[in-house]
C-alpha cells in the first residue's frame, strides 16, 4: 500500500474525518472525533501510527520487524507501521479496522448507532 490506497482505505469507513491538525506532514483519521490513525505523509518510507489492543500491539512488534512503538504515541497502545513491503496489504488493512473498531467502540452508544 501506499500513501493514496492508505488514505482510500480510511476514509471509506463510516463516519471517518481527515485533517492535518499537527501540520502539513500528518494526515489524521479521526472516527466521532478520535483518531485512530496518523499517516506521516512526506517520510520515506512512509508510516502509519495505528493504536492497538496492548497484548496485541507487544506481539505484532515480536512478529513484525517493521511494527514498532507508537512514534510520538502512548506506547502501550499505539504502534507504527513501516510502509516498505514488509507487511502484506491484507494485514495493514486488518491493522487499519482493529483500530478503527478500538476508536468506535469508545464511543458514545449513540455516536456507534450513527456508524452503522
Amino acid at each position: 500500500m501506499n500513501t493514496e490506497t492508505i488514505r482510500d482505505y480510511c476514509i471509506a469507513k463510516p463516519g471517518v474525518t481527515e485533517s492535518f491538525p499537527f501540520g502539513g506532514d500528518t494526515l489524521v483519521f479521526k472516527v466521532g472525533g478520535k483518531m485512530f490513525a496518523l499517516l506521516a505523509t512526506e517520510s520515506q518510507p512512509t508510516t502509519i501510527n495505528l493504536k492497538c489492543d496492548p497484548e496485541r500491539a507487544v506481539q505484532l512488534r515480536d512478529e513484525h520487524p517493521a511494527v514498532t512503538p507508537g512514534y510520538h504515541m502512548n506506547k502501550t497502545h499505539w504502534n507504527t507501521i513501516t510502509i516498505d513491503g514488509r507487511v502484506r496489504t491484507s494485514e495493514l488493512q486488518e491493522w487499519i479496522d482493529h483500530s478503527y473498531e478500538l476508536i468506535k467502540k469508545s464511543l458514545p452508544k449513540a455516536l456507534q448507532l450513527g456508524l452503522i
